[in-house]
């Protein structure tokens, strides 16, 4: 039987400004009316992220969310589980979960991931 957690956790790079200031916009956004999330900086947790079935490096390069059932989720999955639980995101989960949407918002996220992490050197 699946083990129920009390609520969604998100692996963020803590070392990315830009990762910081999405997670403070989806928090003022989220306010009272979201979902209770987690924060869990991915920096230094090589070995706890391996031990969740998470490989480190592409936490670096797709975001992962463990859901309230423990599934992991990645990529445009995670934000649009995030998005569904913030009734003023709920559309844009919608329309980026389209089938015709979908793959050109992964294209543009790989995009932008992958030049902000060669502009830092992490890449």
């Amino acid at each position: 039987m699946p083990r129920d957690y009390a609520k969604i956790c998100v692996y963020y790079d803590g070392a990315c400004p830009k990762c910081i200031k999405d997670r403070q916009t989806y928090e003022k956004l989220a306010g009272k009316t979201g979902v209770d999330v987690c924060w869990i900086d991915i920096t230094g947790r090589e070995r706890q992220l391996r031990e969740l079935g998470i490989d480190p490096h592409k936490t670096l390069t797709e975001l992962h969310v463990r859901d309230e059932k423990g599934t992991i989720l990645a990529e445009i999955d995670a934000y649009i589980l995030l998005m569904r639980n913030v009734p003023l995101l709920r559309p844009i989960a919608w329309l980026i979960g389209l089938p015709l949407v979908r793959p050109l918002v992964a294209r543009m996220y790989h995009w932008r991931v992958n030049r902000r992490l060669r502009k830092s050197g992490r890449l």
